[in-house]
């Protein structure tokens, strides 16, 4: 029988392998650039350090956006050691942007499902057991994405006002 870290750590790879793209787009969008090494220490925390890209699959991610014309690399030298740190071109801010506006519709219907499947966990006898602490975190996560939500609703609800005077 697998053993529930392995399951963990299978998991939360598969969640980042295939949106690395664009997670990366966001690390090196908000930090305005950033280079492979903070890249790859940023995903490790995302991952909550259960998973990291290797180094060589990670070079080859960020070669490929360059390539696609989503991020521009800029060398720079500390001695003898080089380095490259990346930055968004235009072409990456206008897929972050549509990516940003897709991850919040995508959102509800995860919340959607999140609540579906706990009832049907719930209902066949697989009610999850946690932890006073976990609950705790829990709570103030559900907390921080409803404060994001409200702040989201006003500006949405600002904007049609705006449009429909």
């Amino acid at each position: 029988m697998e053993k529930k870290a392995d399951v963990e750590r299978r998991i939360i790879k598969s969640l980042f392998t295939v949106p690395l793209k664009d997670i990366i787009l966001v690390i090196v969008g908000l930090k305005g650039e950033a280079h492979g090494y903070e890249i790859l220490k940023e995903l490790e925390k995302l991952a909550i350090g259960l998973w990291k890209p290797s180094h060589s699959n990670l070079y080859t991610i960020l070669n490929k956006m360059v390539d696609e014309g989503l991020l521009e690399p800029r060398e720079e030298y500390r001695g003898r050691v080089r380095r490259v740190k990346y930055s968004l071109t235009d072409k990456g801010w206008e897929y972050l942007k549509t990516s940003n506006n897709l991850t919040l519709r995508i959102l509800y219907t995860a919340i959607e499902y999140h609540e579906a499947i706990k009832k049907k966990l719930e209902g066949v006898g697989k009610r999850r057991q946690m932890h006073r602490e976990t609950v705790m975190e829990y709570l103030e996560l559900l907390k921080r994405i409803r404060d994001i939500l409200d702040e989201e609703i006003s500006t949405i609800e600002m904007e049609l006002k705006d449009t429909s005077s």
